[in-house]
């Protein structure tokens, strides 16, 4: 799902373009409805889709990767949301709401996957278990790519050009840490609804990573 702005047009932005000064930016009550009927959507989505397959273990790859991804993804939401409501570059109100919807999305459908199967959200098994080859990827209990609290915190307090910055580099780096996760599961599961969620992660991060480089790019020039 995108969340369009009146001043921006369709094509990203890149370091030639001119700096935009307009914004359009939801507010966050708006933003928090959208958020809870993409809930609703992904539930039902999630709901209907596994029930023609059999149904993962509490330790199974699919839970263990639904769970972590889900967690991953709430930082990534939460990071979005921060810009969304704080950026002053509309680009980059752009795309924070467009990751805070999508991945809300996403987890949504996760969860609801996970209660179809009638598993628990967290489960018994250590973080990042589900990976073959992912000792010493969890430290201080955060997974590939996410934020530290203090870096949370600095992006909390952050203006301007600082703001945009801190939240791409982060955003980056936690769709790096995703899109390895994400392929991790299409080599262990042969749950479609699972590995096609995973394809759609790894295709659509990687394309937000290139938008982000070019909006680095541009926004650090500037």
């Amino acid at each position: 799902m995108t969340v369009s702005s009146d001043t921006d047009t369709d094509a990203p932005t890149t370091a030639d373009d001119a700096p935009r000064t307009g914004t359009h930016r939801f507010g966050v009550g708006w933003l928090a409805l959208v958020l809870v009927f993409g809930l609703l959507v992904g539930g039902a989505a999630g709901f209907l889709g596994p029930r023609l397959l059999g149904v993962p273990t509490d330790d199974s790859a699919e839970a263990g990767f639904l769970r972590d991804m889900s967690t991953h993804h709430a930082q990534a939401v939460e990071m979005s949301m921060i810009a969304h409501a704080n950026s002053t570059d509309g680009t980059v109100v752009t795309l924070a709401g467009d990751i805070a919807l999508t991945q809300h999305g996403q987890i949504s459908t996760m969860l609801a996957w996970l209660r179809e199967w009638h598993l628990s959200p967290t489960g018994s098994q250590p973080t990042m278990a589900w990976m073959p080859g992912a000792e010493g990827s969890v430290v201080n209990g955060l997974m590939p790519g996410m934020a530290t609290p203090e870096q949370i915190a600095k992006l909390r307090t952050a203006t301007g050009k600082d703001l945009d910055i801190q939240y791409l580099t982060l955003m980056r780096a936690h769709h790096l840490g995703g899109i390895h996760m994400a392929q991790a599961i299409l080599k262990e599961s042969d749950n479609d609804n699972v590995t096609g969620l995973a394809q759609t992660m790894v295709s659509g991060q990687q394309s937000e990573i290139n938008l982000i480089d070019s909006m680095l790019q541009r926004i650090q020039q500037s």
